[in-house]
């Protein structure tokens, strides 16, 4: 008896065995393969970027030729300047207003200030495009404001068509950026330095640049170096608004698309990544040693009454989010009426798109499918390819490597990630430096799948950074219990992780969604005449002349962000409540 019960435990351990040995490698084969996917989607394509501005239009290797034809043509670098000034006075806007409304949100005891959160982050569910149609209708040669309000001041002209129209446009879009950088960073002060700097007398302004500014500093230059490399890579704002004046952004798709100059196209391209990448460095320092500077014992920040302030607080809230309010407002007018501004009577027949091609609601439900696709497609990969480099055990050099292409996008711009992949799929033989090889990914380009990978990849850190975050909180405990039973870590994936990690897992989703919808960067060298896509469509609408119908069509997209936010927030919340019923219970 004793012998067949011994002979049965050593047959169950060496199950456990067996199924541990065989849980290992399946979680090898699921990283390397995942790792695989990123290469194929991220590093290849970046890598035929980096290669094709060595080379000519035969694929043989020129050295630096692009760049010092680049540094020679007189147009090409005057649009570099005209890029980093736009980039430098939109940094100095954006930051500077964020901070002032942040501090307003964050220090002070104003009311409404859950209203003044939501308007400010209301930019975020617009193309960017559509700042520049909305400043278009209120400052424009027929806008609102210059022939309306000012319309009796002598000489009073704005000329919108140019660096000032990019910079209000630009402002505009990274201002809700620097705003939610800021207010975490305002919100994290320890009451105890104020306390010390009060018992030794110091007045409220020194208080503010001893204390205040310092212990924000590492988010002021997060926020500096994001709005500058968003407004640097922007291509939206200055499509509508710039005129004639070039930028890097514009020149790349000319380049590209115009003059089918692939080799400058590149070069314009790795010139337009070397700020982001610098950014991207800057910011993960500034992260660090922000983090480093985090005190266990710090005391939370106590709001003192001070009417004064609260009262101008309160006014400049009210400003900046009527601001904001008065451009959207403009924007759905002018989709809701005839003739802006001659004929102001109410209309729908703007968002039937029919002054256009015919292609308005289509373009509208492409964009809605490949949205719906990113999110779902994009939210499994994300969560999964987090999940293995945070849960599991072993393969510390993949899973290291793993994370270091994870942050990659992030330091790459849409535009260049887009022109990378024309470079990489649109070629059925890839020539480099005289060798050719078949390309096996080519049956992609042109396709759905591309529009949907390359939204995925754009938006892939940010995504990865929600999902990763989510997952350190879990007790690693679950996966080490899983083991030693023998559970599989799918199942234990699927039953414990998936349904602890639902309120992150909904907001990755709802993060593709919205970003899928407001592109333009990304998918503005993929998209095919049969397959157009609403944000690219209000381009093509403003290049024809519909300013209504492209109005009409940003307002369509705004309202489908707001309302998938909306339900993301109601089913967040339901999740809490039902939660804490639970608990109670």
């Amino acid at each position: 008896m004793r012998i067949a019960t011994a002979h049965s435990k050593l047959s169950s351990k060496k199950r456990k065995q067996q199924k541990a040995g065989l849980n290992e490698w399946l979680q090898r084969l699921l990283l390397i393969f995942s790792l695989l996917a990123v290469a194929a989607v991220l590093v290849l394509p970046l890598l035929m970027l980096f290669v094709q501005a060595f080379i000519d239009s035969e694929g043989i290797f020129i050295g630096l030729q692009n760049f010092v034809s680049y540094f020679q043509s007189e147009i090409l670098v005057q649009s570099l300047q005209n890029t980093l000034f736009v980039s430098s006075i939109t940094t100095i806007l954006a930051v500077s207003l964020a901070f002032v409304y942040a501090f307003a949100i964050a220090r002070t005891n104003i009311y409404g200030k859950t209203i003044f959160r939501y308007s400010a982050l209301l930019p975020l569910f617009a193309p960017t495009m559509m700042h520049g149609i909305a400043l278009m209708y209120l400052f424009g040669n027929q806008g609102l404001i210059t022939n309306g309000f000012f319309e009796t001041i002598p000489g009073f002209k704005i000329d919108l068509y140019g660096p000032i129209g990019i910079i209000m446009a630009e402002t505009i879009y990274t201002f809700p950026q620097a705003f939610l950088i800021l207010m975490v960073a305002l919100s994290g002060a320890d009451q105890r330095l104020y306390e010390a700097a009060d018992s030794m007398g110091a007045s409220g302004i020194k208080k503010f640049f001893t204390i205040t500014l310092p212990s924000a500093k590492y988010g002021l230059i997060s926020s500096i170096f994001v709005v500058f490399t968003l407004s640097f890579t922007d291509y939206g704002a200055p499509k509508i608004v710039g005129g004639q004046y070039n930028v890097l952004a514009t020149d790349v798709y000319k380049q590209v698309i115009g003059q089918q100059n692939m080799g400058m196209g590149a070069t314009v391209g790795i010139i337009l990544m070397l700020p982001a990448i610098l950014a991207f460095a800057a910011d993960q320092l500034s992260q660090r040693k922000q983090q480093g500077a985090a005190s266990s014992k710090a005391v939370p920040y106590q709001i003192k009454h001070n009417p004064l302030r609260d009262r101008l607080a309160f006014l400049y809230c009210s400003g900046i989010s009527l601001a904001v309010l008065i451009l959207f407002l403009a924007v759905f007018i002018a989709a809701s009426v005839k003739i802006w501004p001659y004929n102001m009577t109410f209309t729908l027949e703007h968002f039937a798109f029919d002054s256009f091609t015919g292609d308005g609601l289509t373009a509208y439900k492409n964009s809605l499918l490949a949205a719906i696709l990113t999110a779902v497609f994009g939210t499994i990969f994300t969560f999964i390819f987090a999940y293995m480099i945070e849960k599991f055990r072993g393969m510390i050099g993949l899973r290291k490597l793993s994370t270091f292409l994870s942050l990659i996008p992030l330091a790459v711009p849409g535009l260049v990630i887009g022109l990378g992949y024309i470079f990489f799929f649109s070629k059925q033989n890839l020539s480099i430096f005289g060798y050719t090889i078949a390309n096996p990914f080519h049956f992609l380009y042109g396709t759905i799948a591309i529009i949907v990978i390359v939204n995925i990849v754009h938006f892939y850190s940010v995504s990865f950074i929600t999902a990763t975050t989510a997952l350190k909180k879990l007790d690693k405990e679950f996966e080490l219990v899983s083991e030693s039973m023998g559970v599989p870590f799918y199942k234990t994936f699927m039953k414990v992780t998936v349904p602890m990690c639902l309120p992150a897992i909904l907001e990755v989703a709802m993060y593709y969604f919205v970003n899928a919808m407001v592109t333009v960067s990304a998918v503005i060298f993929l998209y095919t005449a049969d397959f157009k896509l609403a944000a690219v469509s209000i381009v093509g609408m403003d290049d024809a002349g519909n300013l209504a119908s492209a109005a009409a069509m940003s307002i369509l997209i705004v309202a489908t962000n707001i309302f998938v936010r909306v339900c993301y927030e109601l089913t967040v919340k339901w999740m809490k409540n039902r939660k804490a019923l639970k608990e109670e219970l």
